[in-house]
């Protein structure tokens, strides 16, 4: 008899197949992968900054995208050492396009530091991201150092709140859209991640799947059944296609929403407010980009 792990691997290679050809498929003939290096070369160009790590975020690199989702690009990049002294500090994003294939925004490094000081799900999520598109030398003892600034707490608070809105806002209706079931389901079970491993949760979606085969988690067969029903529908269906609700996976949204309300409410701050490593780092990696630049003043 076929085991719950072995469904479990079966589904998520069938799923893997499924995403993977509608990224490289569907009906744009257009080279996106070389359209993406041509912008991200024209930002460095442009804006005379080095990019440090190019990513996708999103449905993409969660692994459930629809034959109709765009490209959500991000980047850190970091300018020239001398920029950092100026008086009048330069914005600290780019935002550079914006339609209907692609969406392409960055952060300034100093500004990505801080927000690893805070423990930032969002960016550690580009860090992770399973689908990279460019990736500099200098990237991972950055992202190495902020490994250790990983919060908990920030991670159950930020996951709810986005499960928790996602229900309330798109949820409560006769139809529903079947991303939005991903919205919720995705940080829901990136809380049981973090509660039972106690480090951050793994971007793709099939990853978190994982879970359901750890005996003393209180995941049923019937709710794994339902959400590889709802992946095979996802990537098939448009986004703005509206279907009736799939009960099992409802009331496992609306449950695992009030249990979590208590637990990210009582679970104990441990930010690490030691910045010495960031800022280190953030030094080491400005003059490493463009050593004694800070000579070259204009």
């Amino acid at each position: 008899m076929e085991s719950k792990k072995d469904r479990l691997r079966a589904g998520i290679e069938e799923k893997q197949g499924l995403s993977l050809g509608m990224i490289s498929g569907g009906t744009i003939m257009r080279d996106i992968q070389k359209e993406i290096q041509e912008h991200l070369d024209a930002i460095e160009a442009k804006h005379q900054v080095k990019v440090l790590l190019a990513v996708e975020s999103g449905s993409r690199a969660w692994g459930f995208a629809s034959p109709d989702s765009d490209y959500d690009v991000r980047f850190v990049y970091v300018r020239k050492p001398y920029e950092y002294l100026r008086i009048d500090q330069k914005k600290d994003v780019i935002e550079w396009q914006l339609d209907e294939v692609l969406d392409i925004n960055g952060w300034d490094l100093k500004k990505a530091l801080k927000a690893f000081a805070k423990g930032n799900p969002n960016l550690i999520e580009w860090a992770n991201s399973p689908i990279v598109y460019r990736q500099s030398e200098l990237w991972d003892p950055i992202c190495d150092t902020a490994v250790q600034y990983f919060s908990e707490k920030t991670a159950l608070c930020h996951y709810y709140g986005t499960a928790n809105s996602t229900y309330h806002e798109y949820l409560t209706d006769d139809t529903v859209r079947y991303k939005k079931y991903f919205y919720a389901l995705r940080p829901l079970l990136c809380c049981r991640w973090i509660e039972r491993y106690h480090e951050a949760p793994p971007v793709r979606f099939l990853n978190l799947l994982e879970l359901f085969q750890n005996p003393e988690e209180e995941l049923s067969d019937e709710l794994l059944k339902q959400i590889q029903l709802l992946l095979e529908r996802k990537v098939v269906t448009v986004e703005k296609d509206r279907n009736p609700h799939m009960p099992v996976i409802l009331d496992f949204i609306r449950e695992e929403c009030t249990r979590l309300k208590t637990i990210s409410a009582e679970t104990a701050d441990d930010h690490l407010h030691d910045l010495d490593a960031l800022n280190r780092i953030f030094v080491k990696t400005i003059f490493e980009t463009t050593p004694c630049a800070v000579l070259q003043l204009d």
